[in-house]
């Protein structure tokens, strides 16, 4: 059994007021992929941005453990910086920085170490020949004028770039059109190669899960964790939807 990573326990989650968690415990090992799944407004991404510390997401209850250390109460910059990783569902543009510049900036504040240009430009390259990315977009403004497809490639870009030890991968597929979804799958089995990097991939539909390596599947509704098992959960959820969870 792999050593556990990521530990949350009896989380509650408020926003603006509103309980959106009510007591949600999940726990991913080192190393492990976990898909969590579940229908519109269930609290997937609220959870995702629990984690990650967004200061919009109030905890009321609960404790989110990493590696060891208690981050409950850590800011999102901390949490980060100790290797977690959010992926946006939808990627905001930033003018002014170019996609290159704000990954080196970030694997700097990542590593606390200096990061010398040429071999950063060559392990640039070299992840964005996996991406199927025209290497101009290095040199362009974050997100400024990029297709959806080409945002999403930006931001495992980023993953395969800073290697966090937890990546979190929040509606990765949504809106892209299967070519583009076959390359980001080849961008996360790339990260996946690294038997200690760990993966939470929230999706609405399995067709980014289709190539990659799933230990473990659960579904969320109404804020809590309602069913989980192993990657075979994928497949009946695909067969028989979410009702027959929430019939239980």
């Amino acid at each position: 059994m792999s050593r556990k990573l990521l530990e949350i326990n009896g989380l509650k989650v408020n926003v603006a007021d509103k309980q959106i968690l009510h007591g949600v415990d999940l726990a991913v090992g080192s190393g492990e992929t976990h898909v969590l799944m579940g229908p519109n407004g269930a609290g997937k991404s609220t959870l995702g941005y629990a984690v990650m510390g967004d200061p919009r997401y109030t905890v009321t209850e609960g404790t989110v453990v990493f590696d060891g250390r208690d981050i409950t109460a850590e800011n999102a910059d901390v949490r980060a910086k100790a290797g977690i990783f959010l992926s946006f569902q939808n990627p905001i543009e930033v003018p002014g920085i170019s996609l290159s510049n704000f990954i080196r900036s970030a694997l700097e504040q990542r590593t606390g170490k200096r990061v010398k240009l040429w071999e950063f430009r060559k392990e640039l390259k070299a992840a964005m020949e996996i991406l199927e990315m025209d290497p101009a977009y290095a040199d362009r403004d974050l997100n400024v004028g990029f297709s959806g497809g080409e945002k999403k490639k930006a931001e495992i870009l980023q993953l395969l770039m800073l290697k966090p030890s937890l990546a979190i991968l929040d509606e990765t597929d949504s809106g892209l059109d299967v070519d583009a979804v076959r390359t980001v799958s080849v961008g996360i089995k790339e990260y996946q190669k690294n038997k200690n990097a760990s993966l939470l991939i929230i999706t609405h539909s399995t067709r980014i899960l289709e190539a990659l390596h799933v230990d473990a599947t659960h579904v969320l509704a109404d804020g809590q964790m309602i069913a989980s098992g192993d990657a075979s959960l994928v497949e009946e959820i695909n067969n028989h939807g979410f009702e027959q969870f929430l019939a239980r």
